[in-house]
């Protein structure tokens, strides 16, 4: 159980992607409201869960702040779909796949995925 309080509440989700396994997304996403401003899917999701692979970062989050596993949620992907629709064209991405929004057009384009 958690003590925080999401921006979006149980009732507010939709099935705007559904079934596509879990993900990590960070609190500035789910907790604070900001748009994802980088996503990357990982090669090698873990096997012992349904993970789709991909983690979904503000892009303002420091490095200090990632190390925290307290910022860090595990949700479904239709989840932080919800939360932003930009991402749903980019969810069958290939693993290793990375994108990052622009700060001038708001538009995702591809980026160099981090490596592992």
């Amino acid at each position: 159980m958690t003590d925080k309080t999401f921006r979006l509440g149980p009732n507010e989700i939709k099935p705007l992607a559904p079934d596509r396994g879990g993900c990590f997304a960070t609190d500035r996403i789910t907790v604070q409201g900001e748009k994802v401003g980088y996503m990357y899917r990982e090669s090698h999701p873990d096997s012992n869960w349904p993970d789709s692979g991909w983690t979904f970062l503000a892009g303002t989050e420091s490095q200090e702040y990632l190390d925290d596993p307290s910022n860090i949620e595990i949700c479904d992907v239709n989840t932080i779909a919800n939360y932003d629709l930009d991402i749903i064209p980019f969810l069958d991405s290939p693993f290793e796949s990375a994108f990052a929004r622009d700060p001038h057009t708001s538009e995702f384009t591809k980026a160099e995925a981090p490596r592992e």
